[in-house]
Order: structure tokens, then sequence, then C-alpha cells
């Protein structure tokens, strides 16, 4: 099985679990003298089973990302740790952005008029950088995950 597919896979189990999440919600209070819709404690073993299952999955994911270098020699892991730090980094610097841009609604001359107080274009020059490195990286990513078989 690819990297890829494991990671579909990965996200299938965790929507399950949420489903058996739900149902499990629904079957353990009843009115008294009713039946509830599921037996709660075959729904907490398939929860049980999902998750051990899951746990088995991720931890093979991260063992593949561990060893499986890119193109330039670092790890997938390490690659998946920067792209989320660029995308940390260019919601950080967007927030800035937005919270930089004076609105004048001033009514009266007596009101408190506001300035900005950093360069908004060198700013998000910044974020467009940032936003391109990520979709430069999350593809070398991607590409890497259909590539590469997951290990046991």
């Amino acid at each position: 099985m690819k990297v890829a597919e494991a990671l579909i896979l990965r996200a299938d189990h965790k929507k399950r679990l949420e489903h058996l999440k739900q149902r499990l919600l629904r079957a353990v209070k009843v009115q008294e003298g009713d039946a509830p819709p599921e037996n709660p404690a075959l729904l907490l073993a398939e929860m049980e089973r999902v998750a051990h299952e899951l746990m088995l999955l991720i931890q093979r994911i991260n063992r593949t990302n561990a060893v499986t270098s890119l193109d330039n020699g670092r790890t997938i892991a390490d690659a998946i740790a920067e792209r989320d730090t660029l995308r940390l980094r260019h919601t950080l610097i967007n927030a800035a952005i937005e919270g930089a841009v004076v609105k004048q609604d001033r009514f009266t001359k007596s009101e408190v008029r506001f300035t900005t107080t950093v360069d908004v274009g060198e700013l998000q020059q910044q974020a467009d950088d940032l936003a391109q490195a990520y979709r430069e990286l999350d593809t070398k990513i991607q590409a890497a995950n259909w590539l590469v078989e997951l290990i046991e």
C-alpha cells in the first residue's frame, strides 16, 4: 500500500470513529422501558477495534515518513513539519495584515484616528512567498506519498 492510500484509509477510520460515536450517543440513554436502537457494548467494541487499527496505521505512516527522504535528502517527516510551520507563519502574517488595515469610521473630528505601524505591502509579499513555498513543498510531499510504499 502506498502512503497516500494509507492517508486516505486513516481519514476513513477517523470518519468511522465519529460515526460510531454518534451512534453510541443515541444508544447510551433511552427512556425507561424502551430498548436502545443498537447494542452499546457492540458499538464500544467496534470503536475499540477501529481505534486500534487507526493507531497501527498512524504508526506505520509515521515510521515511513521518518525514514523516507525527498529529493533534497530531508525526510518526509521533516518536510511535513516545515510545511506545517509555513502554514502557521502564513496564517500569522495574514492576521497581522488584517489587523493593520485601517478603517476610518470616524463621524466627528474628536474621534480617535488610527494609523498602521507596518508596511502592509511588504507583509503581503511575505504572505505570498510563504503561500508559494507551502504549495511547492506540499506538492513534493503529495508526490512522494503516491510513490512510497508503507513500511510494516
